[in-house]
Formats: C-alpha cells, structure tokens, sequence
C-alpha cells in the first residue's frame, strides 16, 4: 500500500525505479505533489532506486494537527525512510522541499549520504509576505492566488509553449487542501541560516535561472554557507526546474551521484 502512517498523521508515498540501486529521496516544494517528479523519475529509474511523496497537507498525505513547522515535516520524512527500511539516502529537496532536507542534513547528518537543493535557501521571503498570502489563502482559496504563482514558478516561455501543461499543474496548485496555508507558516518560521553551515553532506545547489520565487543569487547565497557545496544554474527553468528541464535535472543529479567525495 503506498500509504503509511508517519508522524501521527498518514503520508502518500511512491517508490519507482530498481531496488537495490543508489538511493535517492525527493522532498516536494509548496503546493504540489508527487506527480513534478515524473519526468525526472523516467530518466533515472533505470540506475536508481527512487522514493517520492506527499508532505503533510499536500496531494493525498493527510495535513494533521496544525500548526507543524519545517521540523515537523522532516520528522515526517524520518519515519517514511525508517518505513521502507532506508537507514540513508540521497536526499533531493526542491523550495520548502529543501528546507525539510537540510533541516534533515543538520539533525541527521547519518542519514543523509549526498544532498541536493534546489530552487531553496536558507530562507525565504519575509514575515510580511508570507502573512499576506496565509490571509489570502485562508479568505479566498489558494485558487485567489493562482495566476501570481504560476507567472513565479514557470518561465515566460513554458507558458507559451506548454500551455496545457500549464493549465494542469495550475489546477494542481489550486487544488492543493488545507495544509498550503499551513506550510506557509513553517515558511514564515524557517530560518537555517547558521544551521546549515554545519551540513556535512556533499551538496549540490541547483537554481531555475528564470525562477521568481527563490531567485538565483538568494540559492546561490545558501550555497556558499554551506562547507563545499556546488552550485549550478539551469538557464531558462524557473522554479520547478523537474518539470520545464527534467533531463537536465536528471543529468546533474546523476552526475553528482557519481562524483567522488573528498
């Protein structure tokens, strides 16, 4: 069954590729589900052993007893590992995704054999912003503040070129319950500024080089605190590089897979 209890609450999950491969773990961003992944998953199936799911108030995983911050969700994770039997993993976090994942790295560093961020920092947005959306959210729906997101997440060109693409991972965003507010806030709260400049782990940084939503530079800030991280741009992907360029995501994930450690 690929439902599990974790946490006190009950998390979707997904396993792909071929057992008993190198394995890598993949944290979702805010207001999406397994599915971004997909096209990342076809180009490593066949050397990896693959591990997806939906955080806590997102997809079909439950969102629990509010509120819950980063912490939380990283908890969430540790017990969806412990449940298929991963005592570590590669560990692939994408926005808030990534702050679950280097929340883990810094509580965990066991657990975590390489790390790879993308479209993250150590924090993101302010207070302010992060309370505008929660009150929007909460008044009118996430549906209220579709199209801003959307114009954040993918380039100018996706839209044009994707446009039913476009129009269903817009209906994804939309649909996303209850916990996309509460995720909010664990945003509104996170700030691993200083933890995460003892990650252990080898890291790669990867940043949408169209992404509005955690630009280049704010990744590329992250980056340099952690202790030998490598940093890499994919030009023009915006905030879900996994689906505007899932081979390249691919290609810089594999590669780093192989790449030896100091």
């Amino acid at each position: 069954m690929p439902f599990i209890r974790s946490n006190d609450i009950v998390l979707f999950y997904r396993r792909a590729g071929r057992r008993g491969a190198p394995r890598i773990a993949f944290a979702n961003s805010l207001g999406t589900d397994v599915a971004i992944w997909d096209e990342v998953a076809n180009a490593l199936a066949a050397d990896f052993d693959l591990l997806f799911y939906d955080k806590r108030g997102h997809g079909l995983s439950e969102a629990g007893p509010t509120p819950r911050g980063i912490r939380d969700h990283a908890d969430d994770l540790t017990g969806l590992l412990d449940h298929v039997g991963w005592q570590d993993t590669m560990l692939c976090g994408l926005s808030v995704g990534g702050l679950i994942a280097m929340d883990l790295a810094v509580r965990a560093p066991a657990r975590i054999t390489r790390l790879v961020l993308m479209d993250t920092a150590a924090k993101i947005g302010t207070p302010d912003a992060w309370n505008a959306r929660i009150d929007a959210v909460l008044k009118d729906g996430v549906a209220s503040i579709g199209e801003a997101i959307m114009a954040r997440w993918f380039s100018p060109a996706y839209r044009v070129e994707q446009p039913e693409a476009f129009s269903g991972w817009r209906r994804m965003l939309e649909r996303t319950p209850v916990g996309y507010a509460e995720t909010c806030k664990a945003l509104r709260d996170a700030d691993l500024t200083d933890a995460i400049t003892g990650i252990s782990a080898p890291t790669l940084v990867i940043a949408g080089g169209s992404d509005l939503s955690t630009p280049p530079s704010l990744v590329e800030e992250t980056a340099r605190r952690i202790p030998g991280a490598v940093f890499r741009i994919i030009e023009g992907a915006g905030h879900l590089p996994c689906i505007e360029r899932p081979t390249d995501v691919a290609a810089l994930v594999r590669g780093f897979s192989d790449m030896p450690t100091q």
